[in-house]
């Protein structure tokens, strides 16, 4: 695949590009937030930070594996 057979392919989905690229973004930013957050100490003192993490991987998560398979559905 070539690069401008990526660029038809992102201009064809622009919505699901915009999907996936926030995806790849919100992947990066989960694991720089977990490794800063290794290094700044144990959880115990800053829980705050830590519950941030988690609830943003959840929410991931629950993106992925129910909201978007169940509109894939809707489209059937």
């Amino acid at each position: 695949m070539t690069v401008p057979d990526v660029g038809a392919r992102l201009r064809a989905n622009p919505v699901a590009a915009t999907i996936e690229l926030a995806s790849v973004l919100v992947s990066v930013l989960l694991l720089v937030g977990t490794l800063a957050l290794l290094l700044g100490g144990f959880p115990i003192d800053a829980e705050w930070p830590w519950l941030l993490v988690v609830g943003v991987g959840a929410a991931f998560v629950l993106f992925w594996t129910a909201l978007v398979p169940a509109y894939e559905r809707t489209l059937q």
